[in-house]
């Protein structure tokens, strides 16, 4: 499609959210954010609009998605908790909020699915395709399996580009998640690049993709982005001096430690 004026970004004063209010910043482009949690105007003459509302919600998503020429859906929770918290705010906030893009016309839609929608795939090959069937390894890694079905649902149904993302770990360096990071690490800069590539990518259907930078220890198939037009510009193996002096153990799932931790509990990174 062509360059979108005006994007909603739902979740966005989540991690990622936060990250990406800058970075997709463009001339001519209107960025709508809309969180549950309140966020803070700019000093400046930051081409936003902030809106304060739940994915939830059917009357405020279809408010928010009036006017609209894309949608980044964000929102959710970003880890595990209960299933009740699952189920209403990850599965049932993803298709309240397909569903009002949907009613008011918007044809592009961008989700944050995840790899713990496939964490119990093994993790010892190169190269794991993205559209690797789910395997999760959490009520959490559940809501994204379920996020890509819908999205598959409302583009054969409706006719909507739907992509799906599976993001590996998106923070500002990959030091936070330990070893781990050198392999899901997603720069925010690349994931701004992957969202601009998604957004500009003509007429792409419904696509399943990885979400990771072009990291050295990768597992991940980055053929599926790199079609839309994504391209990586960082490794996350530029931290690894940082981190223990040794090779990292490899994980033996994708999702590495979701897949010990208890269900419906807070789990590590």
């Amino acid at each position: 499609m062509n360059d979108p004026k005006r994007i909603l970004i739902t979740g966005a004063a989540g991690g990622i959210g936060r990250m990406m209010r800058t970075r997709m910043r463009r001339d001519g482009r209107m960025l709508r954010l809309l969180d549950l949690a309140s966020q803070t105007p700019s000093a400046d003459d930051e081409p936003v609009e902030l809106l304060t509302g739940s994915v939830t919600d059917p009357d405020a998503m279809l408010a928010a998605c009036e006017g609209v020429d894309a949608l980044i859906h964000l929102g959710g929770h970003s880890r595990e908790t209960s299933w009740a918290e699952i189920l209403d705010v990850n599965i049932n906030g993803t298709q309240v909020v397909l569903d009002a893009a949907r009613q008011a016309g918007v044809t592009r839609v961008i989700l944050a699915s995840s790899n713990h929608s496939v964490g119990f795939r093994d993790a010892d090959e190169p190269g794991l395709p993205a559209d690797s069937s789910p395997r999760p390894d959490t009520y959490y890694g559940v809501s994204k399996a379920a996020m890509e079905a819908l999205g598959s649902l409302y583009h054969s149904r409706f006719g909507m580009d739907v992509i799906a993302i599976r993001i590996g770990s998106c923070f500002e360096t990959p030091l936070p998640l330990g070893p781990r990071g050198l392999i899901t690490w997603l720069s925010p800069d690349d994931c701004a690049r992957l969202f601009e590539a998604c957004l500009s990518a003509p007429s792409p259907g419904y696509r399943l993709i990885w979400g990771v930078s072009a990291n050295t220890r990768s597992i991940f198939s980055l053929a599926e982005a790199e079609a839309l037009g994504y391209r990586s510009q960082d490794d996350a193996e530029a931290y690894a001096d940082q981190l223990a002096p040794t090779e990292p153990t490899p994980e033996r799932y994708v999702g590495g430690g979701f897949c010990t931790a208890p269900l419906g509990a807070p789990n590590p990174l």
